[in-house]
């Protein structure tokens, strides 16, 4: 798992964009699942959820190698949140000679943590503003023959390619604080919270000044 997760934030890293272009930069997100998509984004999401209904999830679909998941799973008695990371123990998209298969008859490597109920609940309440403008009602989410980046937030459902922009760089840094807490100690979590926090801090600030761009 930790071999994976270095993979991931090596990846983020290495294909950030040097500088902001917000004239030139399209966030390439729209509503519902992208064509030809919903089928395996299903399996996946269903092998990762392990019966329980997250609040909030972001799920990776890659062109090649395994699906990854985040989930916040809500305490029904107000505790502490559970934060999952999922990794796929083989990929689940599979061809079998000419025919496609799920391989759900696995089980996913998985790093579970407790995660306070103030600082998911506002995660969720922020992520769901963020997708609400990145993908506004009646926008699409584009197809790619590469990576599909698939995320709800209660019962909305934003789906597509890489998040770029400002917007875009501080969703793909609160996934990597989210992963980084899901292998840590009570110690670092605690610093992990503070961090995304913050970052949750520079984002409204994004999303106040988008909103006000667009305002007519």
């Amino acid at each position: 798992m930790r071999a994976v997760r270095a993979l991931w934030l090596a990846a983020t890293l290495l294909v950030a964009p040097a500088a902001h272009a917000a004239d030139t930069c399209h966030i390439a997100l729209g509503r519902g699942w992208p064509p030809a998509t919903e089928n395996y984004g299903t399996a996946v999401e269903k092998l990762f959820a392990v019966g329980s209904t997250p609040a909030l999830s972001f799920t990776l679909l890659p062109r090649t190698g395994a699906e990854t998941g985040l989930l916040l799973i809500a305490d029904p008695k107000g505790g502490d949140w559970n934060l999952r990371y999922s990794v796929a123990d083989e990929r689940v998209h599979y061809w079998n000679g000419n025919r496609l298969e799920f391989r759900t008859a696995q089980t996913p490597d998985i790093q579970e943590v407790p995660m306070p109920a103030a600082v998911a609940s506002r995660l969720v309440e922020d992520w769901r503003r963020a997708l609400t403008i990145a993908a506004p009602a009646g926008s699409t989410a584009p197809f790619s023959e590469n990576d599909s980046w698939l995320f709800v937030a209660g019962d909305l459902r934003v789906s597509g390619l890489r998040p770029e922009c400002e917007l875009g760089e501080q969703l793909r840094e609160q996934i990597d604080l989210l992963i980084e807490a899901s292998d840590e100690g009570e110690e670092k979590r605690e610093k992990r919270w503070r961090q995304l926090g913050q970052s949750l801090d520079r984002m409204r600030a994004t999303l106040d000044a988008m909103s006000t761009n667009t305002a007519p």
